[in-house]
Parts: C-alpha cells; sequence; structure tokens
C-alpha cells in the first residue's frame, strides 16, 4: 500500500471516531434518576414527573429502550431525603433530577461531581448550590421557584382581597437562607399597603399552632404563607388554622387553594419540570451543568377559591377575578 493511501485511510479513521463515538454513547442505555420533594400518592407530584418523562420522549428518549428512570419520593423529610439520595447516587446515574432544597442539599453532601438538575429551590446562591446564577460552576443547575420580587405580590394580593388586613403573620423557615430575602421584599412594600408584618420561623406543629393562635388575637390579621419545606409539610394545618381564626391567607400553588387556601399566587410548577426535561437531555448528550445558566420561571399562575372567600366574609374584587387563571367554585 502506498503511503499516500495509508495516511487516507487513517485520516479518515479519526475523523469518524468522534461519530463511532457518539453514537456508541447515544446507544447504550442512560440513567436518570428523580428525587421528589412529595409523597408518591401526591397528584401534582405525579402530573409533574409525568411531564418530565413525555417530555424526555417528545425529545427522543424512550424510557425502558435508551433511558431508564428510578424515582424516589422525599415528601420533604430529610431522612428520607438522605437516604433516597444515597440509593439514587449508588445506581450511578448520568444526572439526577432533584424537586426542592432539601433534595439538593442532601445529594450535594453525597457527590458533587454527578449532575444535578434542580427545580423548585427558592435561592440556589444563597443555598450554596451554585455559584451564581448566569454561571453555576460545578455540577449543579436549574431552575430557581421565583424571583425575591414575587414576595412582595403576596402582600398585595392580600390587601387587595381583603382590604381590612393591617397586619400580616409570614410563615417562613427560618433556617432556609431564602426566607430572610422573601421577608426583606414583602418588608420593603408593607408600609406602602399599610400593613405592619411580622416573621416567624417554622419547624414543627405545636409551634405553628402557638404562633398563629397568638397572631389571631388582634383583629385585622392576615397570614403569608412562603413556599418552604418545614411550611410545606405543614400546609394541611396552616390552611386548617386559618380557617379556624378566620385569617385570609395567600400561599404560592395551586394545590393549596384547591384544598382550600384563599388565593395562590406562584409559578406553574409542571412547567418547570418540562424545562428541565431540556436540560437534562442536553447534559445526556454532553452539555456540562455549570455552562447551562439557572432560571427563573416563565409562567405564574393565580387560583382564587370563592368558597373559602364566602366563609371568611369576603367579597372578591372584580378585578383580582378577571386576573385569574382559575377559580374554585
Amino acid at each position: 500500500m502506498r503511503r499516500r493511501d495509508v495516511i487516507t485511510l487513517v485520516g479518515g479513521a479519526a475523523a469518524a471516531w468522534p461519530l463511532i463515538a457518539r453514537a456508541q454513547q447515544r446507544d447504550r442505555m442512560r440513567r436518570i434518576g428523580v428525587l421528589m420533594n412529595v409523597d408518591v400518592d401526591n397528584p401534582d407530584g405525579q402530573k409533574s414527573v409525568a411531564a418530565f418523562q413525555q417530555t424526555l420522549q417528545q425529545l427522543g428518549w424512550s424510557e425502558g429502550r435508551d433511558v431508564q428512570i428510578d424515582i424516589r419520593w422525599g415528601q420533604n423529610d430529610v431522612e428520607r431525603d438522605r437516604t433516597y439520595s444515597a440509593e439514587l447516587v449508588a445506581l450511578a446515574p448520568d444526572v439526577i433530577l432533584a424537586s426542592g432544597s432539601l433534595g439538593v442539599a442532601a445529594l450535594q453532601r453525597i457527590t458533587r461531581s454527578l449532575p444535578i438538575v434542580f427545580v423548585r429551590v427558592a435561592d440556589p446562591v444563597a443555598a450554596g448550590f451554585v455559584d451564581t446564577l448566569a454561571r453555576p460552576g460545578g455540577s449543579t443547575t436549574g431552575f430557581m421557584l421565583f424571583e425575591y420580587s414575587l414576595s412582595g405580590k403576596w402582600l398585595e394580593l392580600l390587601k387587595q382581597i381583603a382590604p381590612s388586613v393591617t397586619r400580616a403573620l409570614v410563615l417562613r423557615d427560618a433556617a432556609n437562607p431564602a426566607g430572610i430575602g422573601q421577608f426583606s421584599a414583602i418588608q420593603a412594600l408593607a408600609q406602602s399597603f399599610g400593613v405592619e408584618v411580622s416573621p416567624v420561623g417554622l419547624s414543627d406543629a405545636s409551634e405553628i399552632n402557638r404562633a398563629v393562635a397568638a397572631f389571631a388575637r388582634s383583629a385585622n390579621g392576615g397570614l403569608i404563607v412562603t413556599p418552604a419545606a418545614s411550611v410545606s409539610v405543614h400546609r394541611d394545618l396552616i390552611i386548617a388554622l386559618a380557617a379556624q381564626y378566620k385569617l385570609p391567607a395567600v400561599y404560592t400553588f395551586r394545590f393549596d387553594t384547591v384544598d382550600g387556601g384563599l388565593i395562590s399566587y406562584g409559578p406553574e410548577p409542571i412547567d418547570m419540570y418540562r424545562r428541565a426535561a431540556g436540560y437534562v437531555n442536553r447534559i445526556l448528550k454532553g452539555e456540562k451543568p455549570a455552562d447551562l445558566p439557572v432560571q427563573a420561571p416563565t409562567k405564574y399562575e393565580l387560583v382564587i377559591n370563592l368558597k373559602t372567600a364566602k366563609a371568611l366574609g369576603l367579597s372578591v374584587p372584580q378585578s383580582i377575578l378577571a386576573r385569574a387563571d382559575e377559580v374554585i367554585e
């Protein structure tokens, strides 16, 4: 064989190597771990996972053929998150989808190299999950729960739906760094709305009972229920206490209002899972989490429960009803 032919053969083979490597990488079974922060029976959690799986399928990943998805349901419980994080990491997945701050924290205590895409995290920078929103660094990126300006919107809605409110108790997780930012945004607008706001850090059911009962002793009060793990775990209790003491309350998520809360305004959660599937797809195809910026929500929803409003003796202004994405009769 002539030298020129050898060079051509070798050169052609070398050029084909990256294509072969990519084809082999694409053909092998990939593995995705999913750590949810709700119970397996939670209907919204099931819808979110279904949306994530459906979007992956639309992007060309067929579960059982070229991708396997392992799901664990942490329920916003620290011990469960630790156990399930260890289980998922031991499966050596290519990437993990993690919902909520507790799950991300549990995973990062075990691994700093395995790619993680998060959803429903309030402040990933303050929590130490990423370096910056634009350049996450490390192996973690994802979709934040909201920008702090949203917190002021909760106070605005509370005042609009219950004009007599002059005091607001902000229920938050004192251990969550995002709680400081949330309260600061609310406090910055409090004077302009003529509302005195006070925060209370929550850790268990007895503390929630005491705090709300003490606050309800004075008139013209309302609640702002922030999205945090310790608050979410006790959301049924909080909704019941708001009804018991006839306190108008604003929440973040639709399911709070569906379950009896007065009004909610926040990101449409299922959309975050669809967008997260896009990031998982890009990571499976070779992109690095460090190069994928953390993104804020793009879809928000306003939900009002008219039955709860009636029980509280409130007449919901037409201006709010006209803006609502859903009204529960």
